[in-house]
């Protein structure tokens, strides 16, 4: 935490800096505002990185939302500013501050650790895949957010690692930051950053996005690559952004997309799937009209009568705005079945990928799966082995690859998903499918499809909670323009108060 103690002449010049920057709104500012206060000369990347490292050094001593602001920060601001006088900006992203969570790799002096000790100080060969084109369109890499240690492999309190700690929700400290992109989501509530990304296996972007009341995407797995990004299952990984608005969410969307030689495999078959022209083509407030959505009330189980009644109206609100609901319809598909076979086939995935992003390390203090089991039992204490102990990492290194069992495991989850969600889907023509929060993150999770979360209210304690909007592979434009919609009619979102 020693590289969040920002100086206090930092902050008095940041407040200089906004101050001189007269009109421009710093707080919850989008990605366009930033841009048009660019353009008007209102604002400077600078000033916006500066304001950024005021709220990260404010907030975070209570949020633990950021493990690590980047010491270059303000010198790729200053490198922004020198490039926009010169000529025009290149794009939505140019100058824009975005929090990665730490296990995206940066080759710069910010460490990528997910969130454990045992990688502290590695050196990653190079930035990862969507890391290098944020560069390439001009974002400043402002630091790395908290995850759930091991993207919560290990089963750690969501949003705790050792090296970051607990990360809170910034709406009540009571309630979970839900998912191991807790930081990413926190820190995007929190106006922490312009705007951040996440990774997500299994509801790592839809749930913290709901739980924070921000805007979450987790496109068709292969549609951002993976590669320098500490993994989990290739099968299920995909990178996406987390952010207050749905166009912000689109902007980075846009910049992060795209054919990557060290992920080809899935980067090639998903990249048929980006429509000519990139995303924001599909911010229309009139997404709802004529979108044929399903209701499936497996994925409503659980929801208590307060979240229902908002559930309601905002069904309501998307037949007046057009949509077409499909209800009582049956997603076929044991959940219990789902998460065994899912987790089976997943622990053999992680021993075998793991093992081949620690090899290709620069330097590491560990390189197998196996070292980590030994340093957090050499350090027990900063690791909380007592509280969560590593039973899932070592049943991971107990696998020996991908063998009878796995295999079987695998066509079992095809035909899941084949005879559930896709076949429901696409009897019924579906656009999408609408569930509360992460509910429906197993079955999209599977067969690599995505899902858009959204804001969706707040209970009585002032917890948020979210929608989804989930389709099949290659479906976000039509996901886009259905949760832009959505989001313009209900406008839920509003700042956290940071109760205690």
């Amino acid at each position: 935490m020693a590289a969040l103690r920002l100086q206090v002449l930092a902050v008095a010049v940041a407040l200089a800096a906004a101050a001189g920057c007269g009109a421009f709104e710093f707080e919850e500012a989008t990605v366009d505002a930033i841009q048009l206060g660019f353009r008007n000369g209102t604002l400077t990347s600078t000033a916006l990185v500066r304001f950024y490292l005021d709220r990260i050094a404010r907030l975070n001593p209570r949020l633990r939302a950021v493990i690590e602001v980047n010491p270059g920060a303000l010198a790729q601001a200053a490198r922004a500013d020198a490039e926009r006088r010169r000529q025009a900006s290149g794009g939505a992203l140019h100058g824009v501050p975005v929090l990665l969570k730490d296990n995206i790799a940066t080759r710069d002096r910010l460490n990528t650790t997910a969130g454990s000790l045992a990688l502290l100080g590695s050196v990653v060969p190079r930035d990862a895949g969507v890391v290098a084109r944020l560069r390439a369109a001009g974002a400043v890499i402002l630091g790395k957010a908290n995850p759930s240690e091991w993207s919560n492999f290990r089963r750690v309190d969501a949003g705790w690692s050792a090296r970051g700690g607990q990360t809170v929700n910034p709406y009540a400290r009571s309630a979970t930051p839900c998912g191991s992109s807790a930081g990413p989501g926190v820190a995007a509530a929190a106006d922490m950053a312009a705007v951040t990304l996440g990774s997500e296996t299994d509801g790592s972007i839809l749930c913290p996005s709901s739980l924070n009341s921000v805007v979450g995407i987790k496109p068709t797995v292969g549609l951002t690559s993976r590669s320098g990004v500490i993994p989990i299952t290739p099968r299920q990984d995909t990178i996406g952004p987390m952010c207050r608005t749905v166009s912000d969410a689109v902007h980075v969307l846009d910049a992060i997309v795209g054919y990557d030689k060290l992920d080809a495999e899935a980067t090639g078959a998903a990249s048929k799937y980006i429509p000519r022209g990139g995303y924001t083509q599909f911010l229309r407030a009139d997404g709802l009209r004529g979108k044929r959505i399903g209701l499936c009330i497996e994925l409503f189980v659980g929801i208590d009568a307060e979240r229902w009644d908002v559930y309601t109206k905002h069904l309501d609100t998307m037949s007046e705005h057009g949509a077409i609901l499909i209800p009582d319809l049956d997603i076929a598909t044991n959940f219990s079945e789902l998460s065994d076979q899912e987790f089976l086939l997943m622990k053999a995935e992680f021993k075998l990928s793991l093992n081949a992003y620690l090899s290709d390390l620069l330097h590491s203090p560990v390189r197998s799966l196996s070292d980590v089991i030994a340093f957090n039992n050499a350090h027990p204490v900063e690791e909380r082995l007592k509280d969560f102990g590593q039973e899932d990492l070592l049943d991971a290194e107990k696998t020996n690859g991908i063998g009878a069992k796995e295999r079987a495991a695998l066509r079992r989850l095809h035909e899941i998903s084949t005879n559930g969600l896709e076949r429901m889907m696409k009897e019924h023509q579906l656009d999408a499918i609408v569930a509360p929060n992460h509910n429906a993150g197993g079955v999209l999770a599977i067969g690599a499809h995505p899902g858009i979360a959204v804001p969706a209210g707040y209970d009585k304690q002032g917890i948020p909670f979210g929608i989804c909007f989930g389709g099949l592979k290659g479906y976000e434009p039509r996901l886009i323009e259905m949760a832009y919609a959505f989001e313009q009619a209900t406008k839920v979102r509003r700042p956290p108060t940071f109760k205690k």
